[in-house]
């Protein structure tokens, strides 16, 4: 064992995460006293007592929100100091890296190697690229008769609620809090239930940056008792969310319960990954479907799933697949060399074990993995896992699995390619796999997908927006166009005599 593993074992065993909430700047235990215990997927330890958030904490930690946005002590401050607050809290979150690193990995069983690497730095990213972006966006000017002047102005909504998954618990936080607080809002954070604990030192590291206290609070909670409460409140303007399209549908219903705010849902995926027999290096192709599926092990919305290779390439290419598996063995989390960490809970193996079993049952060809891992652990890991003979109607190549699945189907036509492609549910991501420029751009083109990738998969940037087509939601997190899913846009006439 390295000494860096010992280290963070070392660092592990001494971590002792404070799990209240956060409400006007200040740490403080939920109304009710309750609490729910923070199991780490690593070895199913409890790691924590978390509050537990319900009404009477959002109506507190909205009220707060409210009070911060109406006396404007964060909207109505000049663009330069809100750059120079949130670029501030951006080298915080890189000061913490190792702190956040390991509670991100504790909390939901990630690589510890990609929490350093990806998520954190990410991150903090996230929140500079929109703190730098605040003095960049200019307002217009209609153009109108001479008789009148016309101003279209960016203004915040107010109170955003931002509910967010367990899977990329700091990114996805950063996704929203970034945009949202540019533009001048106030924001109540529940993050999962399953994976708390980085959203809450996020905010208290915001406000060691300077963020008036009331602009972010967090409250943790379940989605059915906190998370319903804010999507309900009748003084929330926006919610952005991320997680699963049965949970999206219930914030749109929420929304016409209440008063119908504004709903922006980045949901689910089962995402294509198109290979033609034209593209030259087959072998590469292979190994970045395995690097994409068993990245987060499996945990990732636009996951591609769906592998559609055609038939005169698809035995080259399932045998290269079956040969990655191996360097994807779920391990150590704490380990800086380990590829594939443990799911999040035990609730998320047995439905990943589950739709292996249905896979078998519906006469799908398990290649490799299928199995529980490292079970004598105490955590909850999933080998790695690759199923062929798979056909479109088969459940696992219809619904999410959220695990380390891969399904492969095959093609013998580009027409029946991009038809199995667009037949499904979801219009998250894809990616085209060819040589020819023009089969690639036309392909591309016929995707219904929110984002389609050309040779290539995960490649990413804040510069571009991440959302989706059909039951993948209408949210776009990160570029500019996120600010638009968190201000309002007036227009002021004035007439000129």
């Amino acid at each position: 064992m390295s000494s860096a593993v010992r280290d963070w074992h070392a660092l592990a065993a001494g971590c002792r995460p404070d799990g209240r909430l956060i409400i006007d700047g200040r740490r403080s235990d939920s109304a009710a006293g309750e609490t729910f215990g923070c199991v780490s997927p690593i070895d199913g330890r409890t790691i924590a007592q978390v509050a537990r958030g319900k009404t009477a904490d959002i109506d507190a930690a909205v009220a707060s929100a409210r009070r911060a946005f109406d006396d404007g002590r964060w909207a109505h401050k000049p663009p330069a100091v809100r750059k120079k607050i949130l670029v501030r809290f951006a080298e915080k979150i890189l000061a913490a890296k190792d702190e956040l690193a390991l509670l991100e990995t504790l909390d939901m069983g990630k690589p510890i190697g990609d929490s350093l690497s990806v998520d954190v730095p990410s991150s903090a990213r996230c929140i500079a690229w929109y703190g730098e972006a605040i003095d960049k966006i200019y307002d217009e000017v209609a153009p109108t008769a001479r008789s009148a002047l016309a101003l279209i102005t960016r203004e915040p909504m107010g109170v955003v609620g931002a509910i967010v998954p367990w899977n990329y618990p700091l990114l996805m936080t950063a996704w929203k809090l970034g945009p949202a607080l540019a533009a001048g809002n106030s924001v109540v954070l529940k993050p999962s239930e399953k994976a708390p604990l980085t959203a809450l030192r996020l905010a208290e590291l915001a406000i060691e940056a300077g963020l008036p206290e009331g602009v972010f609070n967090v409250v943790p909670g379940y989605g059915h008792e906190a998370g319903e409460a804010l999507a309900l409140h009748m003084d929330v303007d926006a919610i952005g969310f991320t997680g699963s399209t049965r949970v999206g549908r219930k914030m749109l219903e929420y929304a016409g319960r209440s008063n119908l705010k504004r709903v922006y849902n980045e949901l689910g995926g089962k995402s294509a990954f198109l290979v033609f027999d034209d593209y030259n290096d087959i072998a590469r192709a292979a190994r970045t479907a395995a690097g994409s599926v068993f990245f987060n092990q499996g945990e990732s919305c636009n996951a591609p799933t769906r592998v559609m290779v055609h038939e005169a390439v698809a035995d080259q290419f399932i045998e290269v697949l079956k040969a990655q598996a191996p360097k994807y063995q779920p391990a150590d989390p704490l380990d800086p060399a380990t590829a594939m960490g443990a799911l999040v809970d035990d609730n998320q193996l047995r439905t990943v074990l589950g739709y292996i079993d249905v896979g078998r049952a519906e006469g799908a060809r398990l290649l490799c993995g299928g199995h529980q891992a490292r079970s004598e652990s105490g955590g909850f890991y999933v080998e790695p896992t690759v199923f062929e003979g798979v056909n479109n109607h088969m459940r696992i190549a219809r619904e999410e699995i959220f695990g380390p699945v891969i399904s492969v189907l095959r093609f013998s036509t580009e027409a029946e390619a991009i038809a199995m492609a667009n037949d499904s549910p979801y219009g998250l991501q894809a990616s085209v796999w060819s040589h020819q420029f023009d089969r690639a751009h036309r392909v591309s083109r016929a995707l219904r997908a929110g984002t389609v990738q050309v040779n290539q998969y995960d490649e990413d940037d804040i510069t571009v927006p991440f959302g989706g087509y059909k039951q993948s939601g209408n949210g776009r997190d990160k570029s500019l166009h996120a600010l638009d899913k968190y201000t309002e846009l007036k227009t002021t006439w004035m007439r000129i005599d």
